[in-house]
């Protein structure tokens, strides 16, 4: 690819990514407000689950997602510039060293849980003295 196509790429990919990224990191318990359309009606749907990989860039980037619904283990892949993702809450953050967590697709029950990682100085915002 030239340079000339490659800047034309970008310029197209800005267009359509998000104004603000979704903040979040892998091994995180989130929630996800997807808008769902059911014939002219909008409603939104919360998935919950331990974000398990991330992958791709600029507007190819995707994010998955995976919980336990009935003892079966369901994974769910969002892009990560989708209008249809109306917001993204952490619940709580993962204490991880690795970039996929694909090993928690063979663990049942309790162990599936990750342990919590500590609010550093980063996490915490600054509250200015009164």
């Amino acid at each position: 690819m030239s340079l000339r196509a490659v800047e034309l790429l970008n310029k197209v990919e800005a267009s359509s990514k998000r104004a603000e990224p979704l903040k979040f990191e892998i091994g995180d318990t989130v929630n996800i407000h997807t808008r769902i359309l059911e014939g002219d009606k909008e409603r939104i749907q919360i998935f919950t689950g331990v974000v398990i990989a991330q992958r791709g860039g600029g507007t190819r980037e995707t994010f998955t997602v995976r919980r336990i619904v009935a003892g079966e283990g369901v994974e769910r892949t969002f892009p990560m510039h989708s209008p249809k993702i109306s917001k993204l809450e952490v619940v709580r953050h993962g204490k991880v060293r690795r970039a996929k967590l694909f090993f928690l697709r063979d663990r049942v029950g309790k162990k599936t849980r990750l342990v919590e990682r500590r609010a550093t100085k980063k996490d915490t915002p600054e509250v200015p003295a009164s």
